[in-house]
Formats: structure tokens, C-alpha cells, sequence
């Protein structure tokens, strides 16, 4: 994702809310025919943050360029490592070389500061690259803002967590 690793970023949640902790994602869904239900559409800027990080995941796995154009705010930042994104550089990074083929979130905890909320957890990403398979794993931090009433994510900071 990001750049090449973007994607692992992306791939950044579904909260028990009391607890304020979720699982990124989970094992790959099962399509509306297999479950026999259709996914509701949600407006985007009604959800919290936590479950806007699920948003995030699929969209990475589903190349959904449209998706991140929603969540990302227009002055985002984005750090993986050593390397400093903004919002058109993550954009560009989802329909990359690198394919993410499964992706969840995990271990998210929400910190709460009414319009902002902080998002840590670990992005768990599976998929194929332009020189072989991988599976990696990025500690996170995210920055979310409520701004007439929609979430946006503004800052986010991704950190590859070595095997």
C-alpha cells in the first residue's frame, strides 16, 4: 500500500465499544451468497473511527481507491518507517505492485479526545509482491477528527514489526 508497503498500512477494526478494543478485520468474509445476507450501506461519516478502520482493511484488499478518498482527510500525512506520504501518494499506493489478498486488524484500542480519536493496533497484512509472497505485521498508530459531524482519518504512522 504505502508505496510499495502502503498497502500494509491500509489494511488498518471492529470495536467491542465498551471496551474500546477490536480486531482489525478477520479471516477473509464470506461473500453475500455464501451467508445468504446483504452488507447495509452506511454512510461513511456516521461511523466511529474504530469501525472506519475496518473500512480501511477491506478497501485495501479490494483495491478501492474510492474508499480512501472518503476516509482520507485532504491535508493527511502518513509515515512508514523512514518514508513520509500524503493523502494523493497513499491513494496511488493501493492499486500498487503489491496485491494484499487478506488483511485485519488487531489488539485496536481507542483513545478518546471527543473530536480526535487515537487508534493503535497492529495491521496484519497477507498478499503477493512483485518478487514473492508476504506476510507481514505493522504496529500502528492513527489519528481520526470529527469535523461537521464526519470522521476523518488526518494522520496515520505505520511501523514494520520485524519477524
Amino acid at each position: 500500500m504505502r508505496c510499495p508497503s502502503i498497502v500494509f498500512l491500509f489494511a488498518v477494526v471492529i470495536a467491542a465499544p465498551g471496551f474500546g478494543q477490536a480486531s482489525r478485520g478477520a479471516p477473509p468474509p464470506r461473500t453475500p451468497a455464501e451467508s445468504g445476507t446483504r452488507p447495509i450501506p452506511r454512510p461513511t461519516s456516521s461511523l466511529a473511527p474504530i469501525k472506519l478502520e475496518d473500512q480501511w482493511t477491506s478497501a485495501l484488499v479490494r483495491r478501492d481507491t474510492r474508499t480512501f478518498e472518503q476516509l482520507l482527510a485532504p491535508n493527511f500525512v502518513y509515515t512508514e518507517n523512514a518514508t513520509i506520504m500524503n493523502r494523493g501518494d497513499v491513494i496511488r499506493s493501493v492499486t500498487g505492485s503489491d496485491r494484499v489478498e487478506w488483511a485485519r486488524n488487531e489488539g485496536m484500542k481507542v483513545h478518546d479526545f471527543g473530536d480526535v480519536q487515537v487508534i493503535t493496533g497492529v495491521l496484519h497484512l497477507r498478499g503477493k509482491g512483485a518478487k514473492a509472497a508476504f506476510d507481514r505485521r505493522y504496529q500502528f498508530t492513527d489519528t481520526w477528527q470529527r469535523k461537521n459531524g464526519r470522521w476523518q482519518i488526518i494522520a496515520a504512522q505505520d511501523y514494520l514489526i520485524p519477524k
